[in-house]
């Protein structure tokens, strides 16, 4: 494991506006004299424009700090729509039984970002996120619902979703259309019948930011099958996990149901979707990663399902799974006091995973199927029931809530 520590302040709250002197070139002319040449004087916004889209997200903020041309340039709509290179996603740590401010890991310069969200001001909250913006929504009553832009700090709170009250399992996905920047959040919503364990309600509500209204576009109840707490969109389509109650298959905990977004109201039962998971698992999480449904989760003991034997990564191909990668021991049992419960989380090629219990950082690239450590995280572990978790997003500046 990384044992350096590498991290920084980096509030982006404000782009500074700090003026510092910018590096000077000297030439000398045919008298021998020597004069400065400022080399920012002499470069067309344009040119520099290009030349900061190079850079990392981080070193595109400090350079807003640089001079007030610096600083325009950079938070000019020009700029901002100028940003096409791809930027790795980063991941933010924070404890999960305090306020939800911690730090940011970026894989691209290696370095750890003291880091607070804005909108919400508790750590247990449902987060999901989309091309740039997180959706949160608060774990109390399930009515706060409320999307930004953390590099950026924009923010904005949705309309209260309709649907059952208090449910007793909820879900939340966010999708992002990469040319638009239009985007939808959809929450799955699952309550028992009163006093009937086997029969639950399941309903699935809509928001589009084009029309800023919800609609409820499904609603059903499952037999022998409830709702859980983990959903993704990809590809236009909603992908949710299930739970069996156990009552009609003791042999089949979990499984996948799916909803085409764009069909609108269906009567057709979401249970004739039903995709059953590879084996035993827990801390299932879905994952949309390039339009690829991906999935990580804990590989249970098939006699003791409360502890697992590993952690695997599987990916969706029509209605079958197709095991990736699997972690190897090594860095299975590097995470110390590691148990059955973990965090993960993924978007582009990346996969990240956690222990609750540690502030170690695995890394998974999907493209080269290589597992790495990150830099030691710098927060530090108070006490010992102290608990952590995260989760990642893409840094951009063009994406508005």
């Amino acid at each position: 494991m990384e044992e350096e520590t590498s991290w920084e302040s980096l509030y982006i709250d404000h782009f500074g506006s700090k003026m510092t002197n910018f590096g000077m070139i000297s030439e000398g002319n045919n008298g021998g004299e020597e004069f400065m040449v400022s080399l920012d004087s002499i470069l067309p916004d344009d040119i520099l424009e290009r030349i900061l889209s190079f850079l990392p997200i981080a070193s595109i903020l400090r350079a807003a700090s640089v001079c007030k041309r610096w600083y325009d340039i950079v938070r000019s709509r020009r700029f901002l729509w100028a940003i096409k290179l791809p930027q790795k996603p980063w991941y933010f740590m924070f404890t999960s039984n305090e306020a939800a401010a911690g730090y940011a890991y970026d894989p691209i310069l290696r370095k750890w970002y003291n880091f607070d969200l804005p909108c919400i001001e508790k750590s247990n909250w449902f987060i999901s996120s989309s091309c740039g913006l997180v959706c949160f929504m608060d774990n109390d009553n399930r009515n706060n619902i409320f999307v930004c832009n953390p590099i950026t700090r924009d923010w904005k709170e949705l309309l209260e979703p309709p649907g059952m009250e208090f449910p007793d399992y909820t879900t939340l996905a966010i999708s992002v259309d990469r040319k638009s920047y239009d985007y939808t959040v959809v929450i799955a919503k699952s309550k028992q019948v009163p006093d009937d364990f086997l029969h639950w309600n399941f309903s699935i509500h809509i928001y589009k930011s084009e029309s800023r209204t919800w609609i409820t576009s499904i609603k059903e109840v499952f037999i022998g099958w409830r709702g859980g707490d983990d959903s993704v969109i990809c590809g236009g389509i909603l992908y949710c996990l299930v739970h069996s109650t156990g009552s009609l298959r003791p042999d089949f905990r979990h499984g996948l149901v799916v909803y085409d977004l764009s069909a609108g109201s269906s009567h057709n039962s979401l249970m004739c979707t039903l995709i059953p998971v590879p084996c035993f698992l827990t801390c299932g999480r879905l994952m949309n990663l390039n339009e690829r449904l991906v999935m990580v989760g804990g590989i249970a003991k098939y006699d003791r399902p409360d502890i697992i034997k590993g952690i695997g990564i599987w990916e969706l191909h029509k209605k079958e799974w197709l095991e990736i990668a699997r972690m190897p021991h090594k860095f299975f049992q590097g995470f110390g006091e590691f148990d059955d419960v973990f965090a993960s989380s993924g978007t582009d090629d990346l996969i990240y995973i956690q222990s609750y219990g540690s502030t170690a950082l695995l890394v998974f690239d999907m493209n080269q199927k290589q597992w790495k450590w990150s830099v030691k995280c710098p927060v530090t572990k108070r006490f010992p029931l102290q608990l952590f978790t995260g989760f990642c997003f893409e840094p951009r500046l063009e994406v508005a809530s």
